[in-house]
Formats: C-alpha cells, structure tokens, sequence
C-alpha cells in the first residue's frame, strides 16, 4: 500500500510535558455525557470528515469501519448508509443510547461474555454495533479487523501516559490497506490542561510509524 502520510501545517509548541501526568477516570467521562459536556460532540459530522471522505473512502464498499471513543457521532450513520459496516467503542452506555434514539435507529443490546459488565449495542440492520466498555478491554473480544479508521477526537483524549498502549491497540485492528484518519488539535499546551490533549506531529509519527501505514 502507499506509505505515505498526510498532515496539515500546524504550529509546534516544545513544552509537550507539561500534560504527561494528567489523567481523566472513566467515571469522569461518563459525568461529562450525564451533565451534557460535549463540547467535543459535533451535531452536524465532523467538516474535515466532509471534505475529505471521497479519498478517505477511495471508492470502496463494504468497508469496515472503527470508531476508537466513538460517543453518538453521527457519522458514523454517514457509513452506515453508504453500505460500509461501523464498529464503535465508547465507555458512556448513554452516549450509546443517544445516538440510537437520535439517528432513528432501532437496536438491540446483548452482554459480552469476555468482559464482565460489558455491552454491545446492535442496529437492527446489523451494520453498525457500539461497544460499551473500556476501550483498553476490547483486544479481549474479537471484532475482527478494519479497512478504515477514523480518529476524529480519540488519542487527543486518551490521558498522555496510555498514548502507545493506545496506538498499538489500534494498528492490532486494521487489515493491509487500510486508511488511518487522525485528527488533532493545535494549542499551547502551557496554557490548557486537557483534553483534548496536545499531541505534536513528532508524537504521532514516533507512535504509529512502527508499521507501514497511512495516516
């Protein structure tokens, strides 16, 4: 495949330690979806998504697709209705049920044996199923491999000391081919604790570059 990467010009900023230590808890994130502070959720799709989606998609059907701390992205229903199949991981069972009840889609819920407590939330159409879990639980399931990422707001924030526990789990998913699409913030990282976080050019290659890929 082509190994070539793409990134847009961004400023650098050199103090990246200053977040090194800071840490989010799942409960966190899960009070952050009770009391509705979703900033990072995008009711309209993600615009770089739409500008883009020709090539990330490169004519292709019946893709699979992953959605690393997936929330109720809508575009993930984008996917779905273009007859690819979308897979999804995300610890708050309500932003699950959000996206099932705003997007029309009926579902059903089934336990996951290989991780106590878990769920998967399946679309009655079969093409799209959310996992509810701890998204560092999910290698001990088996959801297969995936032809397409799409990393609209997931290792910005992953806490920075799980970073490469992060990408290996990711690049342990994808098939040969496969189309890594990563978004990342740019801000001076003295100034914002995070999340998201400030993940630096440098950062991301040094994380991914272990394989042949394209990001």
């Amino acid at each position: 495949m082509d190994n070539t990467g793409t990134s847009c010009d961004m400023k650098e900023y050199p103090d990246t330690d200053v977040q090194k230590n800071r840490v989010l808890t799942l409960e966190e994130w899960q009070e952050k979806w009770m009391d509705h502070r979703i900033g990072f959720h995008k009711e309209q799709g993600h615009a770089l998504l739409k500008k883009h989606l020709d090539t990330f998609l490169k004519g292709k059907s019946g893709l699979r697709v992953f959605f690393p701390l997936c929330g109720k992205a809508v575009e993930m229903k984008w996917f779905a209705d273009r007859g690819h199949s979308v897979v999804g991981v995300e610890v708050s069972e309500l932003a699950i049920r959000e996206f099932f009840t705003e997007q029309n889609l009926s579902y059903s819920e089934e336990p996951i044996m290989e991780i106590p407590g878990a769920k998967v939330f399946k679309s009655s159409s079969g093409n799209i199923s959310l996992y509810c879990c701890n998204l560092f639980d999910l290698p001990r399931t088996n959801i297969g491999k995936f032809d397409r990422i799409w990393d609209r707001g997931a290792l910005v924030a992953i806490n920075p000391c799980d970073r490469q526990r992060y990408a290996d789990i990711m690049l342990s998913l994808v098939r040969k081919g496969f189309q890594y699409f990563l978004c990342v913030v740019s801000y001076d990282p003295t100034k914002h604790s995070g999340p998201p976080f400030y993940v630096p050019d440098a950062e991301v290659k040094r994380l991914f570059d272990r394989k042949h890929h394209e990001l």
